[in-house]
């Protein structure tokens, strides 16, 4: 069972998590947030603490935008696209319950507080930026610190947002190279 309220975009997706595991889930319906939505999420949040677990895809990253923005100390649970994918749709639904329990395993949280462990000569430095084939590397790494694919920027954002230390990096990144 998890304690916190799962935030999903659909219907779809809270099937997909109910196969997966025991949770008490809130869906956002999209973009269009229906009204009072906002307000239950910021509820949940007050009272139970929220994983927000949205699709790997551009809409998916603006929902997550959206309600970090309004809720503070969220938690994230991301599922690397190519566990979410079937044909051309995208989505949690698409997920194995192994894959949604993996990423719930990995759940980081978003601290309010600015840090800046990491700066961009870390990524620079890592291959994580500026030549080819840094987008894939930073997709490995998101992978395997749980804090998902993204751009150069949100990535160190992600870094620092989401108490990855230092140990973790290194660790991830010898993975990587290994």
């Amino acid at each position: 069972m998890i304690k916190e309220v799962i935030v999903v975009e659909g219907k779809d997706d809270v099937a997909a998590i109910k196969r997966a595991v025991d949770a008490e889930i809130i869906t956002t319906g999209g973009l269009g947030f229906p009204k009072g939505v906002m307000e239950r999420i910021k509820l949940a949040a007050k009272n139970k603490g929220i994983i927000i677990f949205t699709d790997p895809d551009y809409p998916g990253e603006k929902i997550r935008k959206m309600i970090s923005r309004e809720v503070k100390n969220c938690k994230h649970a991301f599922l690397p696209k190519d566990k979410a994918i079937k044909g051309d749709n995208v989505g949690i639904e698409n997920a194995k319950p192994e894959d949604i329990i993996d990423a719930l395993k990995r759940v980081r949280v978003e601290s309010t507080d600015s840090r800046t462990e990491f700066k961009r000569t870390d990524l620079f430095l890592h291959k994580l930026i500026g030549i080819e084939g840094s987008s894939n590397r930073r997709g490995k790494l998101g992978r395997i610190l749980g804090i998902g694919y993204c751009n150069s920027k949100q990535f160190l954002k992600r870094l620092n947002n989401y108490g990855i230390t230092r140990e973790e990096f290194n660790d991830a990144i010898r993975r990587i190279d290994g």
